[in-house]
């Protein structure tokens, strides 16, 4: 859902074919010779002219994104060299982009009508459990479900 608003807001006419998600546990990801893999199964999937996308919470050990997208982008790169990659580290949580944008957020999914953005939204461990809060005490925020439509509601 972000690639392909990315995508409009650069070029309207731009169609795109996202193939299914791989989700892979960032924990297992990261393993050796794990990301190789994935990426070489999401090689297979996009068609010659394709490109591939890694997506990852950076919420390990206090990862840094800006310390370690370099080396993950390497890996993804030495494993398929022949396609176009981009390696995107969310700091924390990808949720941390929802807590950002939580004022456009407000109303959607069940999120409370008065929500404010916190302060400092990319340093909270815990931004699934923050969206709770915020949402209904009978709907808690599942991950699977809501992410899609969040991220299509960001502004």
């Amino acid at each position: 859902m972000l690639v392909r608003r990315i995508a409009a807001a650069i070029d309207p006419a731009l169609v795109l074919d996202v193939r299914p998600i791989l989700r892979v546990p960032a924990a297992r990801l990261l393993r050796a010779g794990e990301l190789e893999r994935q990426v070489e199964l999401a090689g297979r999937r996009v068609a010659p002219d394709g490109a591939i996308l890694v997506l990852l919470d950076c919420d390990a050990d206090d990862g840094c994104p800006a310390a370690d997208g370099p080396a993950l982008l390497e890996r993804v790169r030495a494993a398929r060299g022949d396609l176009a990659t981009s390696v995107v580290l969310a700091k924390k949580e990808y949720e941390a982009w929802f807590l950002a944008a939580a004022a456009s957020l407000r109303g959607q999914r069940r999120l409370a009508q008065d929500m404010v953005p916190p302060q400092n939204p990319e340093e909270i461990r815990g931004a699934k459990e923050w969206l709770n809060r915020h949402m209904p005490p009978n709907r808690p925020y599942a991950e699977t479900t809501d992410q899609a439509a969040l991220t299509q509601s960001l502004t």
